[in-house]
């Protein structure tokens, strides 16, 4: 009976046609899913947090640089403060992970105990533009935000600061779980961010909250013709329970 529901949903979140055998679901089709414009980022936020019991968006500060929305899965970094007579070589696994990251990736990068220095600017935004990164994730600050703009890469930040991260922090390591905006995330775990913030899908649990946002969807298209003939929010909910 599960199997039959999931397919029915599946269907209708994807808008294909009813399959009657069990899904696998791909990564593309879940960053499709994701997309879908009915399935906004306060929708979301609501499925992450029936399927897994846990809150998955981030910290309220964590602001846009401007006007956007994007979904992609997760790549990680951590940095951390350096003592300025710290004189070794750091692999800078920042720079390792904006090269790396397959086209689509969102950068989630945490500046541990550096929340006023900057992750990123003009020269890592037009690094990450070319290569086709969907966008960036700081739990720190950004800056070159004009320029970042004029790119159209989008950023998410909890901060904005001139300081530079040189001489300042160093990286611990790359394609770990971090915990960004008070989210704990991990690689390829699914990011969603747009005006209203940001909201972590855990890889393990994106089916599910797929399944959870079609059934929202059906709820939410059935509320809207009664609230408009009643012109009352009590009456849709008395039959659908959504809200």
């Amino acid at each position: 009976m599960r199997t039959r529901l999931f397919c029915v949903t599946l269907a209708a979140v994807l808008n294909v046609g009813l399959v009657t055998t069990a899904l696998a679901i791909t990564p593309e089709q879940i960053i499709a899913a994701l997309k879908r414009p009915e399935n906004s980022t306060g929708n979301i936020a609501d499925a992450v947090e029936e399927a897994t019991g846990a809150r998955g968006w981030m910290s309220a500060d964590m602001k846009p640089i401007y006007d956007s929305r994007i979904v992609g899965r997760a790549a990680t970094a951590l940095m951390r403060p350096v003592l300025k007579n710290d004189t070794r070589k750091y692999t800078n696994h920042i720079l390792d992970i904006l090269d790396e990251a397959p086209p689509g990736s969102v950068l989630v990068y945490v500046m541990q105990d550096g929340l006023e220095i900057a992750a990123m600017g003009n020269l890592m935004g037009t690094t990450a533009k070319v290569r086709g990164l969907a966008g960036a994730v700081i739990d720190g600050a950004v800056r070159d935000i004009s320029e970042l703009r004029r790119l159209e890469f989008p950023v998410w930040s909890r901060r904005v600061s001139p300081a530079t991260s040189v001489g300042r922090m160093i990286s611990v390591d790359k394609q770990i779980p971090v915990k960004c905006g008070e989210i704990m995330v991990n690689p390829g775990d699914y990011i969603v961010a747009d005006a209203d913030g940001v909201v972590v899908v855990p890889a393990a649990a994106a089916e599910k909250v797929i399944e959870f946002l079609a059934l929202y969807d059906d709820k939410e298209s059935k509320m809207i013709p009664i609230i408009e003939r009643e012109k009352s929010m009590r009456k849709a909910l008395e039959q659908y329970n959504r809200y």
